[in-house]
């Protein structure tokens, strides 16, 4: 008999010999996968596939990201380390075994959703997997800036103003506030290039008395990038970045003509709060 004839009946004799084993006698476990939920572009970031054996053999483990293979660790391979070209993936090999895989200098093609698979070997062939998903975010360089301003205002006069974002992913809210009160935009636009995005709204408004009432105007753009990502092995806790930018116009005088200047203020405030949820 040929031995490729004969290599599928010998699987599933060794299937049936599982199933006739004791339960709990042959009990991988997956005990932990750890993917962080956001990362900075041309960081690193660590996957770990955490796992007992107890009296199991562990035959590989395999990464995945968005059902594409891009790792696995073969510990009876040599070498045991394998990875496959996968666009936004560059594996250290150097810093990465079958409990842990740190990916280097990740670009925005690094987001998605992670899976770690676990399979042991003969006689049980058990196999446990689990999965979490990672967002790669990339901060503006620079603060939000307005345009538009006028050098000199007196009531009846028309502003009208843009607040245009830095290049960021994901894209930057934009809000306008007059005197700490918020206002609604007059238009809303995004411009994408190569992954990353700007923001831009536009402001409308005729000067009235009482935008002056106490003796100037301040016109702030408040820019906010936030992220709210949950992994798919349910936490306890989900996990919030927010960055927030802005620039103030301030507009001040008297005699029934106020002289604008512009003061930026740049606020990163870059927090990662931990929510219960």
């Amino acid at each position: 008999m040929r031995e490729d004839y004969f290599t599928p009946f010998m699987f599933i004799a060794l299937l049936c010999l599982a199933a006739l084993l004791p339960q709990g006698v042959l009990s991988l476990k997956l005990l932990r996968i750890v993917v962080p939920p956001y990362t900075y572009q041309g960081e690193k970031a660590l996957l770990q596939c955490q796992y007992e054996l107890e009296n199991d053999r562990l035959y590989s483990v395999t990464w995945y990201k968005d059902h594409e293979e891009f790792y696995r660790y073969v510990p009876k391979s040599h070498p045991p380390q394998h990875s496959y070209p996968l666009e936004g993936i560059k594996v250290d090999h150097h810093q990465s075994d079958g409990q842990q895989v740190l990916l280097k200098n990740v670009n925005l093609k690094a987001s998605g959703k992670y899976r770690c698979e676990v399979s042991a070997e003969a006689p049980s062939f058990t196999s446990v997997h689990g999965e979490g998903r990672m967002e790669v975010v990339a901060l503006p360089k620079e603060g939000p800036q307005i345009t538009g301003e006028e050098g000199m205002y007196q009531v009846g006069d028309v502003i009208s103003l843009n607040c245009t974002s830095g290049k960021s992913y994901p894209p930057a809210r934009l809000r306008w506030y007059i005197n700490g009160r918020p206002v609604v935009p007059d238009y809303n636009a995004v411009v994408q290039q190569h992954g990353l995005v700007t923001s831009v709204v536009g402001l409308r408004f005729e000067v009235r008395p009482h935008h002056f009432s106490s003796g100037h105007m301040q016109i702030r753009c408040v820019a906010t990038i936030s992220t709210d990502l949950e992994q798919s092995d349910p936490p306890d806790r989900a996990p919030l970045l927010e960055d927030n930018r802005e620039t103030l116009l301030l507009v001040k005088g008297g005699a029934g003509r106020w002289r604008c200047c512009t003061v930026t203020t740049l606020l990163l405030t870059s927090i990662a709060t931990w929510l219960i949820t």
